[in-house]
């Protein structure tokens, strides 16, 4: 098959399995990321710099693209607009990287067309302060209105962990193995154990956005990316725990809160039950539950990979 599929900003963990999935199907695949990587595979091509439109230009000159998935996130939602067009214009299909943190608490399950926080918060500060949920929003209205006949695609992954990125609740990183190597407790608030985790393992995610990317059926449509396999989060801290010993101490909301970082984060999707019906994008693509990764193995894969 000579059929190829740009990865934009496709080095990190979500891209390189979205990339492995392609291959396994038969696609060839460029990549522009700013990590330092050389392909040991001739269907492979990486391109190191930013996905902006001088370096995109260069690609565009000697190549067509069956489909391109731009993982770039843009805080500011004019800087999408400026440099769609151009991406449209260079491709059969678009995949345009959006996030479950749209999705306000009000409806479960969550499916594609429960209500985003976009359009029922009332919060100025949020609006006024948020550079994530937002502007995703804002792009997604800005595909279904101004480019509704045009060939796009929106995902809208839930945290897809890796060896990088191991979370749990509003941990990120290698936090949790940095706990259980120093015999300590992670805290976690009491309330969160029973909150189901808008959580999945990123092979799963990368086999989900990268079968969408080539599927004909998904064009004009929004998927939440998820496997709906729907732990809670301290179904997910047990997990850490029968695999590395991970201790954790459930404490009252107070004396959690000096961890958080980002509020809106906190406030607007960490304290929400992330419950998922994950039935549209199984059905588009004819998949089955056997066709995917338990969080329990994923979370051994990465710890594998993370050399613990």
């Amino acid at each position: 098959m000579d059929k190829k599929v740009l990865l934009i900003a496709g080095g990190g963990t979500l891209g390189t399995y979205t990339m492995e999935e392609l291959l396994k199907t038969g696609y060839l695949v460029d990549v522009i990321c700013l990590e330092d990587k050389k392909s040991t595979d001739e269907r492979v091509r990486f391109y190191k710099g930013y996905g902006n439109k001088e370096n995109l230009e260069k690609l565009f000159e000697n190549n067509n693209y069956d489909s391109i998935v731009n993982f770039i996130h843009y805080s500011d939602e004019n800087d999408y607009f400026k440099i769609h067009p151009f991406l449209i214009n260079n491709t059969d299909h678009l995949v345009f990287l959006s996030s479950y943190r749209v999705y306000a608490d009000i409806e479960h399950p969550i499916n594609e067309n429960s209500p985003r926080l976009f359009d029922v918060l009332q919060d100025e500060e949020f609006f006024k302060e948020e550079t994530y949920a937002c502007p995703k929003s804002k792009c997604e209205d800005f595909l279904k209105t101004e480019c509704a006949n045009q060939p796009w695609t929106i995902v809208r992954p839930v945290i897809s962990f890796s060896d990088r990125r191991l979370d749990l609740f509003t941990y990120s990183g290698r936090k949790v193995i940095e706990i259980v190597k120093n015999n300590e407790e992670l805290l976690l608030p009491d309330f969160a154990k029973d909150l189901t985790a808008g959580l999945d393992w990123a092979g799963n995610s990368g086999k989900l956005i990268a079968k969408l990317s080539v599927e004909p059926k998904a064009i004009g449509e929004c998927y939440t990316i998820s496997t709906g396999q729907n732990n809670t989060w301290g179904e997910v801290a047990q997990m850490y725990n029968d695999i590395i010993g991970l201790k954790v101490k459930w404490v009252d909301e107070k004396d959690y809160i000096h961890n958080v970082s980002d509020k809106f984060l906190y406030k607007y999707d960490r304290k929400f039950n992330r419950f998922v019906d994950a039935s549209k994008v199984i059905s588009t693509l004819n998949l089955k539950k056997e066709d995917f990764t338990s969080i329990y193995d994923g979370i051994k894969i990465e710890l594998e990979k993370a050399g613990y």
